[in-house]
């Protein structure tokens, strides 16, 4: 393809030259090297969800001085990343011959005691309103300590304080990665049920998982999906990609009877809570479909009535310290769920009291003094969720495994969320994050979620961004980021336009990388980032440069119609046969992705075409087994027949790559055909609702999952016994 790029006269217009200086994307290449150009009514839109003026000639220039004006005016910026081992400059300005003062608290409290120089800038002045502005640098030094640090910077008559991230340079591999590498199993956590199971898959079955998994297969970690917060009442968002915050913990998930107050239950209570647990018991056995909102309705009721039997002194000690660990942040999701319990779901009518009241209004407070014990209902119930999978993470370390938990972050949350209500001041409005057209859906795709502000996370010192990571890693020993991608740059869509008509705005992916090298090395633990789709080649470099993994799946690695032998994957990265926006093994072999996507007509050409385009890739799979010795060319005489062997050898190819993690699905393992979540769908498919079931439609429980004998065939092909 010959190479385009925006021409002179394009770069030259002052909507253009806005749109580059805040980092919104003015063309932009697509997966097939396709070249585009934004419309300017996207980019009028997407700018004026950053809360920047673009309507007319006049407020752009108004806009380009007014952002210039107070980069080159203000002391520091809000926020500098400094690598812990390296000196770093941050940029000052003042007047010609002011020299600046500067010193850093250190998160601790302290000061520290290290010398900050002074190094001088350009010589070149910048004129505002009258006064003569010079840029200069502080230079921090190397051993400045790793951490959240506040730099306090005077120049002339003005003072202002930076947030200091300082952080390592990259993170390092676990000493059983170095020279080696580790697998593990990814699961759906509420799709495996057992028969104390409320109908859901549940912290305890999690907890239960990790040990069996590392007793009976040797596995060292589990990938399982996002364990967000979600609504307080029914009904639930199905998909966990959806959350109503990042902060906070699905409560959703816990297992009344693993409470400590279970035990000390009255005789009364505790026949309330097993009847309760009676009622949905059957749930358990539905091979057809998930139902998170029966088993809510039920379970919230048992653990109102554990709840209101009070706790120990103990407990309640620890109640309290978690409650002031959290701090205000507690305090926007018990507040959400208690409005949403009074006064119903959020909705778009103006009338609505997500739209109609925000945390400061009078009668938000009346709520919470009028019902002051379902406020703290909901407080108690989300230390309790953090207290269980914290109990799980610890369960698995303690059985052996070297990571445990591999926790999901979701790229956004609900757009009437808790997050969004309780502070609008850190979204971006008018917006949602999606995806432009590309492998996975024809039509690209609008998730709905309104994206973070790149501005106000600046300004407020990354801080939601920071407590986000840091509370994921306290409760696992990896983190996978979906669509890692978002960290540089993430596809804005403007409010009533569809997917196609979008464009990238860019993020400090440095800084946010660097708040993760924080969290991970803190925490002695890994980072996946998820980077399939469009992804520039400087973003496989950057992750690459920081220690984080990337990902590589089976059946996208193929280039020009050829699949790449594993023993050409990069290293680091994550390997895994699928993802969960595709069928299982057995399923997609069987074409079941051209299938679904018939019947929900995502298709934007013919099936015919689609099909045969299958096909091609099936065949070149089996083709590029065969030829690196996983597969016998006999088998495909009948594939059908021999179908667990052709599963076999893809997980017998993912084995013989170089990469550093290595994932094998349970539901591979255990022969399920239906896929868990058709991207570009929302109703017309039961995406997040299909329960772990065999090839026969039988359920297979948590209890049973590592004794059967596929799984164990599996697990001894990723041990390198066959």
């Amino acid at each position: 393809m010959t190479e385009q790029t925006e021409n002179a006269t394009r770069l030259a217009r002052p909507l253009i030259r806005l749109a580059k200086l805040v980092g919104v994307a003015t063309s932009y290449v697509g997966m097939s090297h396709d070249y585009h150009e934004i419309e300017d009514d996207v980019l009028v839109a997407v700018l004026k969800a950053l809360g920047i003026d673009a309507s007319n000639d006049e407020a752009i220039n108004q806009s380009i001085t007014s952002i210039k004006s107070e980069r080159e005016t203000r002391v520091v910026a809000p926020a500098v990343l400094h690598i812990v081992g390296k000196e770093s400059k941050v940029e000052v300005h003042g007047g010609m011959f002011d020299v600046p003062e500067a010193s850093i608290t250190l998160e601790n409290g302290k000061q520290f005691t290290g010398k900050i120089s002074h190094e001088g800038g350009e010589k070149i002045a910048h004129e505002i309103n009258g006064s003569f502005f010079f840029m200069s640098y502080l230079v921090l030094p190397a051993d400045l300590p790793e951490g959240y640090h506040t730099l306090k910077v005077t120049v002339g008559s003005e003072t202002e304080t930076a947030t200091v991230i300082s952080a390592p340079e990259k993170i390092e591999l676990l000493d059983d990665m170095k020279n080696g590498s580790l697998w593990g199993w990814m699961s759906q956590l509420y799709s495996i049920r057992s028969k104390g199971s409320w109908g859901v898959g549940d912290f305890e079955d999690l907890k239960t998982m990790l040990v069996e998994a590392k007793k009976k297969t040797g596995s060292d970690f589990m990938l399982i999906n996002p364990m967000h917060a979600a609504e307080p009442v029914p009904p639930l968002t199905p998909s966990p990609y959806l959350p109503i915050s990042r902060r906070f913990i699905n409560f959703s998930y816990i297992r009344p009877e693993s409470m400590p107050e279970y035990l000390t239950l009255s005789h009364e209570d505790r026949a309330e809570v097993d009847a309760l647990h009676e009622q949905v018991e059957s749930l358990n056995d539905n091979a057809r479909l998930i139902d998170r909102d029966a088993m809510w309705r039920v379970k919230k009721h048992a653990l109102w009535v554990i709840y209101k039997a009070g706790r120990t002194k103990a407990r309640q000690a620890e109640f309290d310290r978690y409650l002031a660990e959290c701090g205000d942040e507690i305090e926007s999701y018990a507040t959400w769920c208690l409005c949403y319990d009074k006064w119903g779901a959020p909705s778009d009518d103006a009338d609505n009291w997500v739209r109609k009241y925000n945390r400061d209004s009078e009668e938000v407070a009346q709520l919470r003094e009028k019902f002051p014990d379902t406020l703290e209902f909901y407080r108690w119930l989300e230390w309790v969720a953090t207290d269980q999978l914290h109990a799980a993470q610890q369960a698995a370390r303690k059985a052996g495994m070297k990571i445990g938990i591999v926790a999901d972050m979701a790229v956004g949350v609900h757009p009437a969320g808790s997050d969004v209500w309780w502070n609008p001041e850190r979204f971006a409005k008018g917006a949602t994050v999606g995806a432009p057209p590309d492998m996975f859906n024809q039509q690209g795709q609008d998730w709905s979620q309104p994206p973070l502000n790149p501005i106000a996370l600046e300004q407020t010192g990354f801080k939601v961004y920071r407590d986000m990571v840091h509370d994921m890693f306290a409760n696992a020993g990896a983190v996978r980021i979906d669509h890692i991608l978002g960290l540089f740059r993430l596809w804005w869509i403007p409010e009533g336009k569809p997917a196609t008509d979008g464009t990238y705005v860019h993020y400090d992916s440095d800084v946010m990388l660097g708040i993760l090298a924080l969290e991970a090395s803190r925490a002695g633990g890994v980072v996946v980032g998820e980077d399939l789709g469009v992804v520039p080649a400087y973003v496989s470099k950057s992750l690459s440069a920081h220690g984080i993994l990337g990902c590589a799946v089976e059946w996208f690695e193929q280039f020009d119609g050829e699949f790449r032998a594993p023993h050409d994957w990069r290293p680091y990265a994550l390997a895994s046969v699928n993802t969960h926006d595709m069928p299982p093994a057995a399923g997609y072999l069987e074409y079941g992705h051209v299938k679904l996507r018939e019947q929900l007509g995502l298709l934007s050409g013919p099936v015919e075409e689609f099909q045969a385009s299958a096909t091609a890739e099936h065949n070149a799979m089996l083709n590029m087994l065969v030829e690196e010795g996983y597969l016998d060319k006999a088998t495909l005489r009948d594939e059908l027949a021999n179908e667990n062997e052709i599963v076999d050898a893809l997980y017998r190819g993912l084995k013989g790559s170089p990469c550093k993690l290595m994932a094998a699905s349970i539901v591979d393992a255990v022969g399920e055909k239906r896929t868990q979540n058709q991207p570009g769908t929302s109703s017309e498919y039961s995406n997040w609702r299909v329960p772990l079931a065999g090839p026969d439609l039988k359920v297979v429980h948590t209890d049973e999952v590592f004794d059967l004998p596929r799984v164990q065939s599996l697990a001894a092909i990723m041990n390198g016994e066959k």
